[in-house]
């Protein structure tokens, strides 16, 4: 997986973001599965831009540090961080969420 996959992933996440954002009464619900959809392809994106590094980074800290990395934690808005930063995590583990594991 490339970097422009990664970004296009993220900017899609971003665009359905913000269109949650402004939803309410039925389109709300639809809204929020459709980001939530998008935001775990940018994750998967990033998943395996990761593991095609020949080296990757061994830690959270150390990944976080990566141009790309930088890049893209920049986009994001602050409610967004954090849930990125625990994926991130799991992502340098190398361990995987469980469909319903993931965030509601």
């Amino acid at each position: 997986m490339d970097q422009v996959k990664v970004k296009q992933t993220l900017t899609i996440a971003l665009n359905h973001w913000n269109a949650m954002s402004r939803a309410s009464g039925d389109d709300a619900e639809e809204s929020a599965n459709a980001f939530e959809a998008a935001f775990y392809r940018f994750i998967d994106a990033v998943r395996e831009w990761y593991d095609g590094l020949g080296s990757p980074p061994q830690t959270l800290e150390q990944l976080l540090e990566l141009p790309l990395m930088k890049e893209l934690t920049d986009e994001l808005p602050a409610p967004l961080y954090l849930n990125f930063e625990t994926e991130a995590e799991l992502i340098v583990e190398r361990q995987c969420r469980l469909d319903e594991d993931k965030y509601d």
